[in-house]
């Protein structure tokens, strides 16, 4: 990917639903963060960009924002750089990019919130030495980058890996799902949201050996085989607040269930515990891959 040490600092935004991260920094190693709870636009905007100036300032040389979406990622559109249909109050075509680039006169380069996480990992977590590299969170919405061939995947606007169908053996789970636009599509039927409202608990509240972590497993696995057998990636990658740690167990046995040995990789067939992996950055990938979105314009 990038020689990030050697540049100047670069800033970073993590644009979320339920909160901000920004930071600035080289790298995981010098990274500073701050957060801030995602309220309007425009108070949201005013902390991040008074942290950036307060405690960065000058030495900035640009930032780089990955944000939840919809947006708008084709650079001639006069709407370039906008969250466009997000079901989040208020923030339907809002431009995130304009007021960051005029209150701190530097290049902004802007992004989905997974693919920039898939940067993060592809420049120093998971993904390193990776040609080829998925992303997938699954939390209060399920979302996905692809990096194929070293360059991210946008295509004719920027994938949607949350909204697949996946198939719903509605004898097994009558819940008809969450998703707005499509009910039972992957995000509809796992996400954060879904599993709470059909078990009545947060993800994170439920035991390990709840029924809910077998039907949770299950869907991922869906959504995982589909995307492997789409992409042929090198390595999955998957982060969010749902994949607590004793769920890679069960979705790692039912994926290779559903594949049933037709991938004849040794990827797939016999270190499956290397090939869908948690993120090696934590909760990091996304505002250590707004540094890179940076680094790519210097």
């Amino acid at each position: 990917m990038t020689n990030l040490m050697s540049m100047n600092l670069l800033g970073g935004i993590e644009a979320g639903g339920t909160k901000f991260i920004c930071g600035f920094g080289t790298g995981p190693n010098d990274l500073v963060t701050a957060r801030f709870p995602t309220t309007t636009p425009e108070e949201t905007l005013h902390h991040v960009i008074a942290f950036l100036k307060e405690k960065a300032g000058a030495r900035l040389r640009a930032v780089g924002i990955g944000s939840f979406g919809p947006v708008d990622l084709d650079p001639i559109s006069p709407t370039y750089g906008s969250i466009t249909s997000t079901p989040k109050p208020g923030w339907a075509s809002v431009n995130l990019i304009r007021p960051v680039e005029n209150a701190l006169g530097i290049p902004v380069g802007f992004d989905t919130d997974v693919n920039a996480a898939a940067l993060g990992e592809a420049e120093w977590g998971a993904g390193r030495d990776l040609s080829d590299l998925l992303y997938l969170t699954v939390g209060t919405g399920i979302g996905g980058g692809a990096i194929v061939g070293n360059l991210i995947m946008h295509g004719l606007v920027h994938p949607e890996m949350g909204h697949i169908r996946v198939p719903h053996d509605r004898a097994r789970d009558p819940f008809d799902g969450v998703c707005p636009y499509h009910g039972d599509c992957l995000e509809g039927l796992a996400s954060g949201p879904a599993m709470k409202e059909r078990w009545g608990a947060p993800a994170e509240e439920l035991p390990a050996d709840h029924p809910a972590w077998a039907l949770e497993a299950h869907y991922l696995a869906l959504g995982v085989a589909t995307l492997a057998l789409t992409l042929s990636p090198r390595r999955i990658v998957l982060g969010g607040g749902v994949m607590q740690p004793h769920l890679f167990g069960p979705l790692r046995d039912e994926f290779a269930r559903l594949m049933n040995g037709y991938v004849r990789h040794a990827a797939v067939t016999e270190r499956l515990d290397e090939y869908v992996v948690p993120p090696a950055l934590g909760n990091r990938s996304g505002i250590l891959g707004a540094l890179v979105l940076g680094a790519m314009l210097t």
